[in-house]
């Protein structure tokens, strides 16, 4: 009895004592605004009257992840179960694809003249940008909480990236300067970005355009403008005009899966030559054979292949996933050409934790191998240094990390 009484009292006296340090950080906080961010926004053309309008009533957001109080030592992230680092197959799931695809066509129809003029002039197809668009915020009917300001000076002042955040939040307030949207119109994501495409504000500054023709790139209320800043991006990002994004292949048991990667291009026709064909039946475009293309294998052996084109690591620079790149591709095809579902099927891989398959690159390091880095993500270098293990060991090779492996890769 005395020990409970002793703890209800101790953290009956705790919680005063953390208000009280919150309420400091909070003033802390107030004064980081003031010193800090003003002189750089005001450097940047950012009146007084914008400042204040952005952050009025602006208060830190506790509830936001990856933040360190001052005083305090940052957190171990908890292992992150996004569905780009789970099973593959998963980011592929019959309600995603068909719901973007089905609300893609309407769209499509909706905003025919958009998706028309954007293409002209940026030579991006309006089917990839409607995939994006889907993808990003389901066409804008995703619903996008936060207010940008609170989540920007939240991780500004206090999170494990606060340098970037603090870049973030200045070019917000430029945004806001240029009126493309009232401060309260500006709401992002838990992580800052921004309307309907998800633009960081930084990149809002250098990609977003104007598509009705007002004068402002207004991507949370404009459809328009949202395809223009969607189409603007990738083209500055590189996209080749008259070139797709990639094909589904049938990859002969002869070609080994150790041959993937954006650094081991060959010309189409050369896969071609090595028995290489696609799913569908279909020759490869006559235009496409003499263009570079990279076998893509985002299961390795145990899912679909493909031979993509220098345009599908243009959709990776929207999202660093293979697998983000290629729903886009797949759900944009689905909306103009009414292609099915892939050919090839997704084995029962994944699900491993991070740390696994980080232990497991650690491993191949030590051999030699060129993992990327090992942060727990199973990218092409960790597939195909996986696969090359394998050949090594007299082992077929699947080039996808599975639970088998951990004993002998450790």
């Amino acid at each position: 009895m005395r020990f409970i009484l002793a703890l209800a009292l101790l953290i009956a006296l705790a919680a005063p004592a953390a208000a009280q340090n919150r309420a400091a950080i909070e003033r802390q906080f107030q004064g980081w605004l003031e010193s800090t961010i003003w002189p750089r926004a005001r450097a940047k053309g950012v009146s007084r009257a914008t400042y204040e309008a952005a952050f009025k009533g602006t208060r830190l957001n506790w509830k936001l992840p990856d933040l360190a109080p001052p005083g305090t030592k940052p957190k171990t992230p908890r292992t992150q179960r996004q569905a780009e680092f789970g099973a593959p197959g998963k980011y592929f799931s019959a309600g995603s694809v068909n719901g973007a695809t089905s609300t893609g066509r309407q769209m499509a129809r909706r905003h025919a003249a958009a998706l028309k003029s954007t293409e002209r002039r940026t030579g991006v197809p309006g089917r990839i940008i409607l995939a994006i668009w889907g993808r990003e915020s389901a066409y804008g009917r995703a619903k996008i909480p936060h207010n940008a300001f609170e989540v920007l000076a939240t991780k500004g002042f206090m999170s494990t990236r606060a340098a970037y955040f603090t870049d973030e939040l200045v070019a917000a307030l430029q945004i806001a300067q240029a009126r493309h949207a009232p401060p309260g119109v500006m709401k992002s994501s838990w992580a800052g970005a921004l309307g309907q495409p998800q633009f960081m504000p930084t990149n809002f500054l250098k990609y977003a355009a104007d598509g009705d023709g007002d004068g402002h790139a207004d991507i949370w209320r404009s459809e328009a403008d949202t395809i223009a800043s969607i189409g603007q991006y990738l083209a500055r990002h590189g996209w080749v005009k008259g070139r797709d994004w990639g094909f589904e292949v049938r990859l002969p048991p002869s070609v080994s899966c150790t041959l993937e990667g954006p650094d081991q291009g060959r010309r189409i026709r050369d896969w071609a030559a090595m028995g290489i064909t696609r799913t569908s039946g279909k020759p490869f475009p006559g235009k496409e054979l003499s263009g570079e293309g990279f076998l893509m294998l985002p299961a390795g052996r145990h899912g679909p292949a493909f031979i993509v084109t220098p345009n599908f690591f243009v959709l990776k620079d929207y999202n660093m996933s293979d697998l983000y790149a290629l729903f886009v591709g797949h759900v944009g095809d689905r909306i103009q050409y009414g292609v099915g579902d892939f050919a090839g099927k997704w084995g029962r891989v994944g699900g491993l934790m991070r740390s696994d398959v980080a232990a497991m690159q650690r491993a191949l390091e030590r051999s030699g191998h060129d993992v990327g880095g090992a942060d727990g993500l199973a990218g092409f270098k960790t597939r195909r240094s996986i696969g090359r293990w394998q050949e090594a060991k007299g082992q077929p090779a699947t080039c996808f990390p599975d639970a088998a492996m951990k004993k002998a890769l450790r």
